[in-house]
């Protein structure tokens, strides 16, 4: 993988670690993910003019993906109801990419270089270590939904690594599919929580507005870099977002840096150096 590559990959990282910082600072944690996806799909619209339609061999990815969204979304919310941020994330986001290179030379046709997957292992272990403790024994169902996200995560990502090829423009893809991704999560919690939803979005939507950009900026970012390296490599490195998110936790909001920590930072860093190298 090429530097520039590898430097916006993680750039988009970062991206992903901030908006999850806005929903993990928010109330309703819920009603703040509806709420970042349903602005989403509106800032995709004026997007989708500019840049048009993807070509038809890629709408059935983006169908497939819209569905397996909503998937990932119940299992999201259902993980962070059960659970603390600070465990079901990593475990969702540590596990997915050893899912991905796992069916990578099935689905994709990609084989990966002893170095790569030393990387990926790297990665994913470095994410476990950053989250894990001994509270995953005493949180079982959020262990559980966590760990089903997990395999969400992975299916998603290969379908849409499959579809932003098909299209051949990751902009078109990506655009396309924010805009019909966000209503039916959005529409779901408008109809279970009504009032409380519409009252919620009015004090929150300068805040989700922020969240809704990175989350359209890591996502595109994401499914461009799948067209120039391997899909696995870059899900992998996506996920150094929790590296992000703990070291964001560590400057703003004065966390406490422990020795479980540093060591998951160094494998991390340790994969991403590999990973530069394979």
């Amino acid at each position: 993988m090429s530097w520039p590559v590898l430097c916006v990959v993680l750039f988009g990282a970062l991206l992903h670690a901030s908006w999850n910082a806005l929903v993990k600072s928010s109330s309703d944690k819920a009603l703040d993910m509806a709420l970042i996806h349903l602005i989403g799909s509106a800032l995709a619209l004026p997007l989708v003019a500019l840049v048009g339609w993807p070509p038809k061999e890629a709408w059935p990815f983006i169908g497939a993906s819209v569905l397996i969204h909503i998937g990932y979304y119940i299992a999201t919310t259902q993980a962070y109801k059960h659970g603390d941020l600070g465990l079901t994330y990593p475990l969702m986001r540590g596990v997915a990419p050893l899912l991905v290179a796992l069916s990578a030379s099935f689905t994709l046709g990609e084989t990966l270089s002893p170095l790569a997957w030393a990387g990926i292992l790297g990665i994913c272990c470095g994410v476990l270590v950053l989250g894990l403790s001994r509270q995953a024994l005493h949180a079982p169902k959020a262990v559980g939904f966590a760990l089903a996200n997990a395999v969400i995560i992975a299916i998603y990502t290969v379908v849409d690594a499959l579809g932003v090829r098909a299209s051949g423009n990751a902009l078109q893809y990506v655009a396309t599919l924010f805009l019909l991704d966000g209503w039916p999560f959005g529409l779901l919690m408008l109809a279970r929580r009504g009032r409380t939803m519409l009252d919620y979005g009015r004090h929150r939507w300068p805040i989700a507005s922020v969240g809704a950009l990175a989350s359209l900026g890591s996502y595109g970012i994401a499914l461009w870099a799948m067209t120039r390296a391997p899909v696995a490599t870059v899900a992998a490195l996506r996920e150094t977002s929790v590296l992000f998110a703990v070291l964001l936790g560590t400057w703003l909001l004065k966390e406490v840096f422990t020795l479980r920590r540093f060591l998951g930072t160094c494998v991390i860093v340790g994969g991403v150096m590999a990973i530069r190298l394979a």
